[in-house]
């Protein structure tokens, strides 16, 4: 066997490729090589199959036998693609090393950002359950589910911040009306006791401390209707009424300080059903047309209208007298606000009846609004559910 000149010329004419061949007789006898082949190649074992392939070191051979029994090996030198992929092997496995410590470092940054607000809510709430409520949770992050769930957490901690700031006033305020009737008992009993007095001393103290007594129980009743309405026990008794029928009979009930006052007392009524507790709703009636009787001018008039208007009961009490400074109108329905606290407590009034009336009309999912003007009376807007099926029955 023998290769032609331009098989030749493949081999030869480009050594540094790293090709080469050889070529044997059937007996094993070299008959041809290339000038850049190995100085020893083993000849190759005559197999079944007509072609293998081999591997000996950094070579790779490729053996054919034809069928007179010739044999030729073509192979190649493969140090340099070996080296190469060694080399990449490096390459990649640095390049490998490297993305799994940038994604370690950029795991662990993002995981302690992630982790950061978490901390803060927990040192926030033990903040919290050690008694300082003023703690909020700081952070800059309003759009994801953390920020999310911080932002509903400060509204919480508002919220529980400003009840107990709420009910700490309230035992406050309460502890300060009770405080005084209380000593007036005391005072009137220790000097009745201290010395013999006549009857009629006797009958002026024990009317004194009959006073302080009435007025501790109204203030005691009005803190427990107001505990009830904050429970809610007081909602499960509604029933279908007419607040027409309501407002006649608490201002039938009002016209005697009406008269005493010097103050006309109008109505205007109409048949208006709602859902509601005839009782309480009674007293958010009488609440609103006797400070409007007390608190007005002699000689001033009150206004009660009740009307429907689109599908709202409405109760609207109106008076000419003194009104309400700006500055009071936001407070005028919390507990034991007086906006003039030295006249109210001349009319025996503990703070509580526009707080009650609020918390009332709230309870029934109503609404109470209030627009003043100093020197030019107040009006009292009430609007509760209305409740037309039960018109056919109260008409």
């Amino acid at each position: 066997m023998r290769l032609s000149a331009r098989d030749e010329n493949l081999f030869e004419g480009d050594s540094g490729s790293g090709f080469y061949y050889v070529a044997w007789r059937p007996e094993g006898r070299e008959i041809s090589r290339s000038a850049s082949a190995p100085p020893e190649v083993p000849w190759p074992e005559r197999r079944q199959e007509p072609a293998a392939a081999r591997s000996r070191g950094n070579l790779r051979e490729y053996a054919r036998f034809i069928d007179t029994g010739e044999c030729i090996i073509v192979g190649r030198d493969i140090r340099d693609e070996v080296a190469a992929i060694r080399r990449f092997g490096w390459i990649l496995g640095s390049a490998g090393g490297l993305v799994f410590l940038l994604a370690l470092g950029g795991g662990w940054v993002v995981s302690t950002r992630a982790l950061h607000p978490l901390a803060e809510i927990g040192g926030a709430a033990a903040k919290i359950a050690d008694g300082d409520l003023s703690q909020r949770i700081a952070t800059d992050d309003t759009r994801s589910e953390l920020g999310v769930l911080i932002r509903v957490l400060n509204d919480t901690f508002a919220r529980l911040q400003a009840s107990f700031a709420r009910q700490a006033q309230f035992t406050a305020d309460a502890s300060h009306e009770l405080r005084t009737p209380i000593s007036v008992v005391l005072t009137q009993t220790q000097g009745a006791l201290a010395r013999e007095r006549p009857a009629a001393e006797y009958r002026d103290s024990l009317a004194a401390c009959q006073r302080a007594a009435q007025r501790m129980r109204r203030l005691t009743e009005s803190l427990l209707v107001l505990a009830r309405l904050d429970s809610g026990e007081a909602t499960a008794s509604h029933v279908s009424c007419d607040l027409n029928h309501i407002a006649r009979d608490a201002i039938d009930l009002l016209r005697p300080l009406a008269a005493q006052q010097n103050v006309s007392l109008d109505a205007e009524l109409t048949p208006t059903p709602c859902t509601g507790n005839g009782e309480q709703l009674g007293q958010v009636v009488t609440n609103l047309v006797s400070n409007a009787i007390t608190y007005n001018r002699p000689g001033g008039s009150v206004r009660v209208k009740v009307s429907a208007e689109s599908n709202v009961a409405v109760l609207i009490v109106t008076d000419t007298g003194q009104g309400i400074a700006p500055q009071d109108l936001p407070h005028i329905f919390e507990r034991f606000y007086r906006a003039d606290p030295a006249r109210v407590s001349v009319a025996g009034c503990s703070g509580l009846g526009l707080a009650i009336t609020h918390a009332i009309v709230a309870a029934h999912s109503g609404t109470l609004e209030v627009a003043s003007e100093p020197g030019h009376g107040s009006t009292f807007t009430v609007r509760l559910p209305y409740a037309p099926a039960v018109q056919t029955s109260l008409s």
